[in-house]
């Protein structure tokens, strides 16, 4: 049997941990993955999508979608890389408008900031991170919510 890891905390310091951390997620994943990205503004999310989508390759600008609610990302291989932030919508429905059905494909790596906007609206997560402020920099807290997002887990921990 696998051993699986379902929850895991860690202090982070500096911004650069937490890219670092995010980058071995994606080099230990198979993007095929859907990773909620929640905390506070400023909490670190778009840190954390940047840092996964440089362990993916991706060395040009990253930026938060906050104003076209979806980023799309390609790798070498055709593989896709999904980055939400929905911290505008108004309601959950809207992300129906943007066809984001589509892109949960479980061929495709999805990072979404704010998924509390869109309860109801989204699938469920392999993988929940949540990122707070503390006294020395940053907790992020990772929540193995599928079989698949706590063996990434594993692998990204297990150093």
């Amino acid at each position: 049997m696998t051993k699986k890891a379902d929850s895991i905390e860690r202090l982070l310091e500096s911004e650069q941990e937490l890219i670092v951390l995010a980058s071995q997620f994606a080099k230990k994943s198979n993007r095929d993955l859907v990773i909620f990205l929640q905390g506070d503004l400023g909490a670190g999310k778009t840190t954390f999508a940047r840092g996964f989508l440089r362990g993916c390759g991706i060395e040009g600008i990253v930026k938060s979608p906050t104003y076209t609610l979806v980023e799309p990302y390609q790798f070498d291989d055709k593989k896709m890389c999904y980055h939400f932030d929905l911290y505008r919508l108004a309601h959950g429905e809207e992300l129906e408008f943007t066809g984001a059905r589509d892109y949960f494909d479980g061929r495709s790596t999805c990072l979404v900031e704010w998924p509390e906007k869109a309860e109801g609206f989204l699938p469920p997560p392999d993988i929940n991170c949540q990122l707070e402020y503390h006294p020395q920099g940053r907790r992020a807290s990772f929540f193995g919510l599928s079989d698949k997002g706590k063996e990434v887990m594993l692998r990204v921990f297990s150093d």
